[in-house]
């Protein structure tokens, strides 16, 4: 049984990634904190001592507004923390995996972004892992970047947008959702599953994985209530502006998954048929 290495197994994907993956590699979990992917030496020591095929790079600063209050500590972690991560990878002859996002673009198209649009980060956050993104196709000739969006899974644990509907929809009356921001909802478990199936192809690259459809914020609040059940509360639909945030984020940041549909793949499920199998398996 191969070796698997995974950065980050505390966060929601890292809790989908490790069974999946246990299924058919021997993973090995991460010892280490965020902070400390930024120690060259010790990353790579721990990452090539367990001789992986795959390194899985999870480990991230992921809150948007932190990372606009500081990008020094944005920058350290998710740009030079993947670069040690590459070096390791380099010096071990494994293949990088690397999760970046859908905030690697400015947001301005009125559809779906493809692999083949430019990226043009508008926040700090987006910016350092484009970054990261650029540090390894550098670096490395074996590498999968997966760009998504929108991430829900986790169950009780998930702190996001559909466990927050999701709890307040039981609690309150009316919810003010923004409908002028739109994305690609995406299932923790239906990621993992894509990039196990992919990675075994050997075509390295950079790829989109997200479920299918570009929905708004309101529409993905109205399939909660629906699938839920939740008749006691009404959504009010109310623009960004109402919400100020830190950061800026970008208007659009629905992907496409451009690249897969080019090689004829078919590995994501709708975003609809995603959240009702987790809301009924996970929340319910």
């Amino acid at each position: 049984m191969e070796n698997v290495y995974v950065t980050g197994v505390k966060g929601m994907l890292g809790r989908a990634i490790l069974p999946i993956f246990g299924e058919r590699y021997k993973v090995f979990p991460a010892n280490l904190e965020e902070p400390d992917i930024c120690d060259t030496e010790l990353i790579s020591r721990e990452i090539c001592d367990c001789d992986p095929r795959f390194v899985i790079h999870l480990a991230a600063m992921t809150d948007v507004d932190g990372c606009q209050t500081d990008p020094d500590q944005a920058y350290r972690i998710n740009t030079l923390g993947t670069r040690n991560v590459a070096l390791a990878c380099q010096r071990c002859d494994a293949a990088m995996v690397y999760i970046s996002t859908g905030m690697v673009y400015d947001g301005t198209k009125e559809n779906p972004y493809t692999e083949y649009d430019r990226p043009a980060p508008v926040n700090i956050y987006g910016d350092s892992k484009y970054q990261g993104e650029l540090i390894i196709s550098d670096l490395l000739p074996k590498y999968f970047i997966f760009s998504s969006c929108w991430l829900f899974g986790g169950g009780m644990e998930d702190k996001k947008f559909v466990a927050k509907i999701f709890e307040r929809a039981g609690k309150s009356s009316e919810l003010k959702i923004v409908d002028d921001t739109f994305g690609s909802p995406t299932y923790t478990t239906d990621l993992a599953r894509a990039i196990l199936a992919f990675i075994e192809t050997g075509l390295y690259g950079r790829y989109h994985c997200v479920n299918g459809g570009c929905v708004n914020r309101f529409e993905v609040a109205e399939e909660i209530l629906r699938i839920a059940g939740f008749t006691g509360c009404e959504l009010k639909r109310v623009s960004s502006a109402d919400f100020p945030l830190t950061a800026p984020r970008p208007r659009m940041e629905a992907l496409r998954n451009y690249n897969f549909e080019l090689l004829g793949l078919d590995l994501m499920r709708d975003w609809r048929s995603a959240l009702e199998e987790y809301i009924r398996t996970a929340l319910l």
